[in-house]
């Protein structure tokens, strides 16, 4: 599923000539296109879906907002770990090596 998350704007910079910014998704931080809200600052909070600020929004309904989908999983289910989520769907065998054994290795090259 993918849905708009409210996110709070960290930090803006302009990158070839795109404005982008660091955006903190209730502790997942990821990178967000701003060219369709140009005048949004640091400190505010947008919507934001498949990486792009859509509209901004007052800092409750964010927080409001975040607090629902954490309580729902949705955060997870958007923001999660996809070698960790096929690691725990037990997938059959493909190639010699299970999905488990897959997200295991992805786990240890990230550390």
């Amino acid at each position: 599923m993918c849905l708009a998350v409210p996110g709070k704007v960290l930090d803006i910079e302009e990158r070839d000539g795109t404005r982008m910014a660091t955006v903190d998704f209730g502790g997942v931080v990821k990178e967000v296109c701003l060219e369709y809200v140009p005048d949004l600052k640091v400190g505010e909070y947008a919507i934001v879906h498949v990486g792009f600020a859509l509209q901004r929004l007052d800092e409750e309904s964010a927080r409001q907002t975040l607090a629902l989908f954490e309580e729902l999983g949705l955060l997870q289910e958007e923001f999660g770990d996809p070698w960790e989520a096929a690691a725990t769907q037990g997938l059959p065998e493909a190639g010699g090596a299970t999905a488990a054994a897959v997200g295991q290795t992805a786990r240890e090259a990230r550390q």
